[in-house]
């Protein structure tokens, strides 16, 4: 495989996971069609860390939110599917599920998974995606009676059979 020249968004990113330990990416789709999304790239320095997302919410709440993560991991965390996240989102606890889906390199951690070859790993990297409950009754999407605006904002990338529905 040859290598690429860097782009000024891979110069940027490597500079944010030597200066901060990891780097933010925040994707939103202007028509609305899709919920926006941000994840960490960088998160694997940390010795048998994996990457995260996030869906649905304010990007900068959900930067917030993987910067929380970040420190526990610093500290220690280790990460497991179903697990419970406290002090990540005010007043609610988030799961973090393995994220398994076909589309995950391609469409949603690209830069995650870029940062992963860069640095010479085979594959690709864990992700796990953070899970938020709604917050009329902490329901999450895979509760029954759980708002539909709640499940409509955190595409299940854990479900591999999941299908984002057409446009």
């Amino acid at each position: 495989m040859t290598e690429r020249k860097l782009t000024d968004y891979d110069i940027v990113t490597l500079q944010n996971i030597e200066q901060y330990g990891w780097h933010g990416t925040h994707v939103f789709d202007p028509d609305g069609a899709d919920a926006n999304f941000s994840y960490s790239a960088g998160f694997t320095r940390i010795a048998g860390a994996p990457e995260f997302i996030i869906f649905g919410l304010d990007n900068k709440l959900m930067h917030k939110m993987l910067w929380q993560v970040y420190h526990q991991l610093e500290k220690g965390r280790k990460v497991e599917d179903g697990q419970r996240w406290s002090e990540v989102l005010e007043g609610f606890d988030c799961i973090s599920r393995k994220a398994a889906h076909p589309d995950l390199y391609s469409k949603y951690v690209t830069t995650a998974d870029w940062y992963w070859h860069y640095c010479r790993n085979e594959g690709h990297p864990e992700v796990y995606q953070l899970v938020w409950p709604g917050s009329g009754n902490g329901l999450f999407p895979w509760d029954e009676g759980c708002a539909q605006d709640v499940i409509d904002a955190q595409p299940p990338l854990w479900d591999e059979t999941w299908k984002a529905p057409p446009r």
